[in-house]
C-alpha cells in the first residue's frame, strides 16, 4: 500500500510540475493515451474530449507558475452519526495557508 501511494504521489508531481512550468513534456506520462477532460462552461455546458487538448493549452496559453499549489484530498470515516463518508476536498494555498474551496461526497448506503 505505501508502495502505490507513493507511486500516485510521483504520477500526481509529473502534472503538479507540468502545470507549474507551463510545460506538457513533464505532465504527459502522469496520464493515459486515452484519458479525457471534461469541464462544465460558464454556460452550463459540457466541454471536453481527449487529454490532448488540456496539453494543447498549457503549452499554448498557460505561462510558468512555480508558486502555483493545489491539493485533493479523500477523507474516509465510519461512524458519524451512524453514517459512513467518503469525502473529497480540492485545496488551494492562498497567501501562504491552505483552504478547501471544493467538497463532494458521498454517503454509503447501510453504514
Amino acid at each position: 500500500m505505501k508502495q502505490d501511494y507513493q507511486a500516485i504521489v510521483a504520477v500526481l508531481n509529473k502534472y503538479n510540475a507540468g502545470g507549474a512550468q507551463a510545460d506538457s513534456r513533464i505532465m504527459r506520462p502522469a496520464f493515459s493515451e486515452q484519458a479525457n477532460i471534461f469541464d462544465v462552461d460558464g454556460e452550463g455546458r459540457l466541454t471536453g474530449g481527449p487529454i490532448e487538448g488540456l496539453f494543447e493549452v498549457i503549452d499554448s496559453a498557460f505561462q510558468p507558475s512555480p508558486q502555483a499549489q493545489a491539493a485533493i484530498v479523500r477523507v474516509d470515516t465510519d461512524d458519524i452519526s451512524a453514517f459512513r463518508f467518503t469525502d473529497l476536498f480540492n485545496l488551494l494555498k492562498v497567501q501562504g495557508e491552505w483552504l478547501v474551496v471544493s467538497k463532494i461526497y458521498h454517503t454509503h448506503a447501510g453504514a
